[in-house]
């Protein structure tokens, strides 16, 4: 007996055995059963969700001469046997996609006029109807929405907004959606009982994620890979013969970027690579992987995670270790890696690059989340404690009492003892005493040192008060101008040039004359702020930017960017618009 392929073996011959739409199954069998079944019907969805299938058990239903109240067919029935052996004259199949003329509708239309010889309906059944032409659609139109009473067609097709209105509102219209992992993964382990084959329930999961939801491709990986394993399908073989990466990479990989293990990082996706797998597959399977730990944070999107019991579990487990902000920014930096990556020279560098950045994401949260106040304040109050503990060095014989006063001094700027140390350590305080009632020609060393560091702190507190400013009227264009001399970008440095802002409150307004404008401020935005805090030491400040329309009328003939400036010259010369043409450039703006 010769072979067959699993997607035709174990087609569905009855609405029960359909897979994945039991809705539309439903549905047409009540339709059947109260008698309200309509004369055209249209089934559109992804392929391989079982459209032509469902109209197939539909046009057996209809025909079968012993039809019980379960609505299905018999299957003993001449009517029955005649479509299952392909000889029935009342059920005819037109592959639309290479019968699409006019011609070949008009035929059909000829022999919808005749009615069946034995049955109760003629039913038709046209396959990719989205390939006929607008002239065959238009011929179709007059008969479909007028058929004769036996007649009942069923079109079928994967790309419903093709087909004319027209057409859709003279057909009840059935969308079938992809089928569910879950469901797929229950039929591959129905076929492996019929054929006695043994496999591991992750393998089929890793198969029915590979079909993308269509039942049809779920069913061709499997025959392929229940040739290859002969008999048992494993999951490290499902993983080999189908080129996907294996989980254990991507729960490594995070684990690694939540360390800041940089080189871990580099090293396990080299090991990646010398596997065979392209950048764009590992940097789109980490996205799954980052947005499979997010909906781990909530109990209520659990049913969203489509994995294996024991994937769940170490999803788990790890999402509790992610951060939700390292998990979106990560997601953001992956979306910009995997934009930029075709257009890319180093493909390679440029998935490493994002690496990288996830590696430092929680510091560079940590450090915003920091006031900005503290972060100014922060070195001097280091520095005033260093003279501190100095006369603890004075611990040497009664002989040579100069000599270690000489060195307590001198090395007094290289201790780097905090104020915590000091305060853990009581017996500091008492040498400090004792050191203090050391006298050196009748000075008093301790008292002196702990004297000059008291005056080192308030000089230098008072430094870091006099370099702030107050934000006010007459210091923010000193401010604004002063940023200016920062910006690289010669458009953008020319709008802060001309343009002044405005204090209102906590809010910095600036009104400009264009839209263009207002994007060249906006792309400065963030770094002004940044600017502005070190400058006033807060950072409670908001930038407002407006564009004036008045003046964007008047100043719209004004070209600023290089696109403006070259359309500008094409109106001047228009002969240079027909030289790009000719010489065939890509100017790129």
């Amino acid at each position: 007996m010769s072979f067959v392929v699993s997607a035709r073996k174990y087609r569905p011959s009855k609405f029960d055995e359909v897979v994945g739409q039991r809705t539309v199954a439903t549905t047409l069998k009540n339709a059947i059963k109260n008698d309200k079944l309509a004369q055209s019907f249209l089934f559109c969805g992804p392929r391989g969700v079982g459209k032509t299938t469902c109209a197939r058990i539909l046009a057996k239903v209809l025909n079968c001469q012993n039809l019980g109240e379960n609505i299905e067919p018999c299957s003993t029935c001449e009517a029955c046997k005649a479509f299952e052996q392909s000889a029935s004259f009342n059920i005819f199949e037109l592959d639309a996609a290479s019968n699409n003329s006019v011609e070949d509708i008009r035929n059909l239309i000829e022999q919808v006029r005749f009615a069946p010889q034995s049955g109760k309906y003629k039913i038709y059944i046209i396959d990719e109807v989205h390939m006929l032409s607008q002239a065959a659609f238009n011929a179709f139109l007059k008969t479909l929405e007028e058929p004769p009473s036996y007649a009942v067609f069923i079109l079928a097709t994967t790309e419903k907004h093709k087909i004319i209105p027209t057409i859709l509102s003279r057909c009840q219209i059935f969308d079938f959606s992809r089928i569910k992992i879950n469901d797929i993964i229950e039929h591959l382990q129905f076929i492996c009982e019929d054929q006695k084959i043994a496999a591991e329930k992750d393998a089929l999961h890793i198969i029915a994620q590979k079909a993308d939801g269509a039942l049809r491709d779920a069913l061709s990986i499997f025959d392929r890979l229940a040739s290859f394993s002969e008999g048992k399908i494993e999951y490290q073989t499902v993983l080999d013969t189908l080129s996907v990466l294996d989980y254990d990479y991507y729960f490594k990989v995070t684990d690694s970027l939540l360390a800041q293990d940089t080189a871990g990082v580099l090293l396990l996706f080299d090991e990646i690579i010398q596997k065979g797998f392209e950048g764009d597959n590992f940097i789109n399977g980490l996205a799954a992987h980052f947005r499979n730990l997010l909906v781990c944070k909530d109990p209520k999107t659990l049913s969203l995670l489509e994995v294996s019991e024991g994937l769940q579990r170490r999803y788990h487990e790890q999402a509790t270790l992610s951060p939700p902000t390292f998990l979106l920014s990560s997601l953001s930096i992956i979306n910009h890696c995997d934009v930029n990556y075709k257009m890319s020279a180093n493909k390679r560098l440029q998935v490493e690059l994002a690496l990288l950045k996830m590696c430092y994401i929680n510091n560079a949260i940590d450090l915003s989340k920091r006031p900005a106040g503290q972060r100014v304040a922060a070195t001097p109050i280091v520095r005033t404690q260093v003279s501190a503990p100095t006369p603890i060095i004075v611990q040497a014989p009664p002989s040579t009492t100069t000599t270690p006063t000489t060195k307590a001094t001198a090395t007094a700027p290289t201790s780097t003892t905090t104020p915590t140390t000091t305060k853990e350590k009581p017996k500091s305080n008492n040498l400090l005493k004792r050191a203090a009632q050391k006298k050196v020609g009748g000075i008093s060393i301790g008292k002196k040192q702990l004297a000059d560091a008291k005056k080192q702190k308030k000089e230098e507190v008072a430094n870091q008060q006099k370099n702030l400013m107050s934000l006010n009227a007459e210091t923010l264009p000193k401010i604004w101008k002063g940023f200016t001399t920062t910006i690289n970008s010669p458009l953008a440095k020319a709008v802060f040039e001309e343009y002044i802002p405005v204090l209102k409150d906590k809010v910095i307004a600036i009104k400009v004359g264009k839209s263009t404008q207002k994007g060249l401020i906006e792309d400065e935005k963030a770094r002004f702020m940044g600017y502005l805090r070190n400058k006033i030491g807060e950072n409670d400040y908001e930038i407002e930017i407006a564009v004036d329309k008045k003046q964007e009328s008047t100043q719209s003939a004004i070209p600023y960017t290089p696109k403006d400036k070259f359309k500008a010259m094409t109106e001047t010369n228009p002969k240079l618009s027909d030289l790009t043409k000719r010489l065939q450039l890509d100017l790129d703006f």
